[in-house]
């Protein structure tokens, strides 16, 4: 993989993680102040006018466009393991952010996911 291919792969996946942060984010706030369990138009209304869900759809449509770029510069076979960084990057923001416990299990599956994708982009 080029340079170009990687660095765009990174940019991508760095999009996803963020996307994901600022859902659970929004959905941490939206559960603080609503009831889950309401219509569910309010909860579609909460959820458009929460602005860090919708800042996440839009890290996960520029996320989409950036990949779609990536696919025009390489081998998807290639590209597409280093998706499971995005397995890394949220297990870490989750531990840093949220206080979701960091365990053996999950720096082992950590591990795995990465040696992984070492293997698969040779």
């Amino acid at each position: 993989m080029n340079t170009a291919a990687l660095t765009l792969t990174l940019i991508s996946v760095c999009l996803s993680v963020t996307g994901q942060v600022l859902f659970k984010h929004g959905m941490d706030n939206i559960t603080k102040q609503t009831n889950i369990q309401v219509e569910f138009f309010t909860w579609v209304t909460a959820l458009l006018t929460n602005v860090s869900i919708v800042a996440g759809l839009f890290a996960y449509v520029a996320s989409t466009g950036v990949w779609l770029l990536v696919l025009t510069k390489t081998e998807l076979s290639k590209a597409y393991p280093f998706i499971g960084l995005g397995v890394v990057g949220t297990m870490l923001f989750g531990y840093w952010l949220f206080n979701e416990p960091l365990t053996t299990q999950k720096l082992a599956g950590t591990a795995m996911v990465v040696a992984g994708i070492i293997l698969l982009a040779k």
